[in-house]
C-alpha cells in the first residue's frame, strides 16, 4: 500500500514542479531536475532523518524514474501546445494545485507509516514530525532551487494541512483499517488544502515595525 501512494505522490508532486520550472522558464534540464527534486526530495530528508541508507530513491530506481517520466509527459504537453489562453493557463494552474495537494497528502501519510515501520511507533511527535517533513520537504527543496520564498512560509496553510494530515492518520491507526486511516489523513491534507486555496486562507502575519514620529 506504501509503494502506492508513494507512486501516486510522486507524479503529483513531479508534476508540480515542473509547473514551477515553467513560471522561471527553466531549460529541459532544469525542468527535469526541479520535477525530480520536488518528486523523490521529501522521501530522502525522511530515510536520512531515519537513518535509512542509501535513500529510497537510490536503492529502488522506480520513483526517479516515474518522475521522470511524469516530466516527458510534461515536455512533451508544452511543446504540443504551446502558448495557452489565458484561461487554459488559469486551469493548468488549477490542476498544479490539485496534484499537489494530493503529493501533500500521500507524502504525509506515507512519511508517517514508514516512521511507524522503522520502529518509532511509540513516539508519536517523531512520527508526525516524519510525516510533515516528508509532505513539505520537496517542495521545500523545489522552492529554495527555483529562488522562491517557499510556500510553507507565505501562503495557503501549507504545511499545517500536512500537520493535521498526519495527527488525523496516527490518531486512526489504532481505531481503524490502516487503509482507512491513510485515506482520511490524505483526505484531510486535501480539504484543507483545496478550501484555504479557495477562500484564500493564510496563516495570520504579524511584522514588527518603527512607530512613526511626529513632528513638532
Amino acid at each position: 500500500m506504501i509503494f502506492i501512494l508513494e507512486i501516486i505522490g510522486t507524479i503529483a508532486f513531479a508534476f508540480s514542479g515542473c509547473m514551477v520550472a515553467n513560471s522561471k522558464k527553466m531549460d529541459i534540464f532544469g525542468v527535469w531536475v526541479l520535477g525530480t527534486v520536488t518528486a523523490v526530495g521529501g522521501g530522502t530528508l525522511r530515510d536520512v532523518l531515519l537513518g535509512r541508507f542509501p535513500p529510497g530513491m537510490f536503492r529502488n530506481g522506480i520513483y526517479v524514474a516515474v518522475a521522470t517520466a511524469t516530466v516527458v509527459f510534461w515536455l512533451w504537453m508544452a511543446a504540443r501546445k504551446g502558448a495557452l489562453p489565458r484561461r487554459h493557463f488559469r486551469q493548468l494552474t488549477c490542476v498544479m494545485d490539485v496534484s499537489d495537494s494530493v503529493g501533500l497528502g500521500v507524502f504525509a501519510v506515507v512519511g508517517s507509516q514508514t516512521a511507524i515501520d522503522c520502529g518509532y511507533g511509540g513516539s508519536w511527535f517523531l512520527v508526525i514530525f516524519v510525516g510533515v517533513l516528508t509532505g513539505v520537504g520537496g517542495g521545500l527543496m523545489r522552492d529554495v532551487m527555483a529562488n522562491m520564498m517557499p510556500v510553507i512560509f507565505r501562503k495557503r496553510i501549507y504545511a499545517s494541512a500536512a500537520l493535521a494530515g498526519s495527527v488525523v492518520y496516527v490518531i486512526l491507526l489504532t481505531r481503524v483499517p490502516e487503509w482507512t486511516a491513510a485515506f482520511l489523513g490524505i483526505l484531510t491534507v486535501f480539504v484543507i488544502r483545496t478550501m484555504a486555496s479557495r477562500r484564500r486562507w493564510d496563516l495570520p502575519v504579524y511584522v514588527l515595525e518603527p512607530e512613526e514620529q511626529e513632528n513638532g
